[in-house]
């Protein structure tokens, strides 16, 4: 039987925040996978090596978690205000598909360093020394990403002394702003309420914010679901009933944000909405085995992402914690301990991290002009890729 050779596609795998993904530019990828559809699914699975029954990803890049199973495509952006357009595809590591609901906000901090390496950023604005703002078009919700890149000698600087919970070596420090980080058009609270009743068959009525702020998300208290805040990784992903019951609470989480019309639609949706639960402050000890003290955060969060605990915290629910918390009222507010605030420190597995918000009421309705934190990102190998010439 004859068999196509493997081709070759330029890419980068670069690491954001606490994520890894392999980038490409738009211009580099085969004329089929140029537009959205099959053939441009079908090749990113198979780089990634899915989809997968074994869940290991040995066959590809992915590293068989949500934070490693991720690509990434960058082209030119054709407006004006923006520097360059970023499309986000989540690879599903069992299941034959990848979600484009939503955004990665770990990534995002790779775009701006990806994008100036790459010339798709106009020379002009890059200056020899200092910080490069990138202006990024997040084409999977249609918002706007001010992302500030250190430059030094007229190249971006990956190296430096930031330090991110989650990662291992210290990096250059890149400020990331999700403006006006509302998925789309949508209102920041679909249901119109700050905590709504949230009926999920076998699990009961739970008390749960529901937010549309850099993804949509579901926050419960932790302790109506049994937890302090403070678990880890293996508390969660080794118990195959919680897991199934986060997974019916995300569904019925997702009918209840208009996101899908019916539970049976959420196995193709698995990217959003996340599903997160809040205490407040205690101590405990992180993965990496530094001990957490309670005064260190505003409160405690643990996040589920593709059904799993996530290591640490994905970055575009950062910025739903951080919107949640600067509006009284909210379940992660409450549990912050109430107030007016702009930032909250709060602890994940891995750590601790800080992010801010700012909210105002208009016309009745909540609007967040901008959320900001901070992430590191380097480039970990670049070259080619290459998969089976029949793949896509």
């Amino acid at each position: 039987m004859s068999r196509l050779p493997q081709i070759r596609i330029p890419a980068t795998y670069m690491r954001g925040g606490t994520s890894k993904g392999v980038f490409f530019k738009l211009t580099d990828l085969p004329e089929a996978a140029r537009l959205p559809g099959e053939a441009r699914d079908r090749l990113l699975m198979r780089v990634i090596g899915s989809p997968d029954p074994y869940q290991k990803q040995i066959d590809g890049m992915g590293g068989a978690t949500s934070s490693t199973s991720k690509t990434v495509i960058l082209s030119r952006s054709e407006s004006p205000d923006h520097d360059v357009d970023y499309l986000f595809g989540q690879v599903s590591i069992d299941k034959a598909f990848v979600d484009w609901s939503g955004n990665c906000g770990n990534l995002s901090a790779a775009v701006g360093p990806f994008a100036i390496s790459n010339g798709l950023v106009d020379p002009a604005r890059i200056p020899e020394n200092g910080e490069a703002e990138v202006r990024i078009w997040q084409a999977n919700i249609g918002k706007t990403i001010v992302s500030r890149v250190p430059i030094s000698d007229g190249e971006v600087q990956e190296t430096g002394d930031f330090e991110l919970d989650g990662v291992t070596f210290p990096a250059a420090e890149v400020p990331v702003a999700f403006k006006d980080p509302a998925d789309g058009e949508g209102a920041i609270f679909p249901t119109g309420n700050l905590v709504d009743d949230l009926e999920v068959p076998g699990v009961g009525t739970l008390k749960a914010t529901l937010i549309n702020a850099g993804i949509p998300t579901v926050f419960l208290n932790a302790t109506e679901l049994g937890y302090t805040g403070t678990e880890l990784q293996e508390a969660i992903n080794g118990d195959a009933r919680a897991l199934e019951m986060f997974e019916t609470i995300r569904a019925h989480g997702a009918v209840k944000m208009g996101l899908i019309a019916d539970v049976s639609e959420a196995a193709a949706r698995q990217h959003t909405p996340k599903v997160a639960f809040v205490a407040s402050p205690a101590d405990y000890l992180a993965s990496s085995g530094r001990q957490v003290k309670s005064e260190e955060v505003d409160l405690v969060v643990r996040a589920l992402s593709m059904g799993k605990l996530h290591h640490a915290m994905m970055g575009t629910a950062a910025v739903a914690i951080a919107s949640a918390a600067a509006i009284e009222g909210t379940l992660v507010n409450l549990a912050a301990g109430g107030g007016k605030r702009n930032a909250v420190t709060f602890g994940h597995p891995s750590g601790t991290l800080r992010v801010g918000a700012e909210a105002s009421l208009v016309d009745g309705r909540w609007v967040i002009d901008q959320a900001v934190m901070s992430r590191s990102a380097r480039v970990l190998m670049e070259g080619w890729v290459r998969i089976p010439g029949d793949s896509f």
